[in-house]
């Protein structure tokens, strides 16, 4: 018995100090409705919600190929400079303006010959930033 409260203490100080040691693995700060797109290719991802915190759970996540993140206000101009980001192409549709960029982010597809790894959906209710691109639509 006396084994199996070290054995628990030891296993709580692991998880803790892996948390501690291993960098932000998550490609957003704040906002809400965070979501990772796990799968191999956009053809067969699958949305998965943290459910209490996006750090920790990101570590737990296999074949995670994008993130995205919900804003009630994005400042675009301010996030492309802390991310050396630039605006590739723009797409304006009648609920909304689409900004497909290039940035320093782990992810990135090839759309039209670019290399985008930054979305960025800009909405009369919120704004939607993925990287490398909003999958699912919203």
């Amino acid at each position: 018995m006396r084994y199996a409260g070290i054995l628990t203490l030891f296993c709580a100080a692991l998880i803790v100090l892996a948390i501690a040691v291993f960098p932000s693995r998550v490609c957003f700060e704040g906002g809400e409705n965070y979501t990772f797109y796990c799968g191999t290719s956009s053809a067969d991802c699958k949305e998965v919600r943290p459910t209490f915190n996006a750090e920790i759970e990101r570590l737990f996540l296999a074949d995670v190929c994008g993130e995205s993140v919900e804003y009630k206000n994005f400042d675009l101009k301010a996030y492309l400079k802390k991310v050396n980001g630039k605006i590739m192409f723009t797409e304006e549709l009648s609920d909304s303006v689409n900004y497909y960029c290039t940035a320093d982010l782990p992810y990135s597809v090839d759309i039209g010959g670019y290399k985008i790894n930054l979305h960025v959906c800009v909405r009369e209710d919120g704004v939607k930033v993925a990287s490398p691109i909003i999958f699912g639509g919203y």
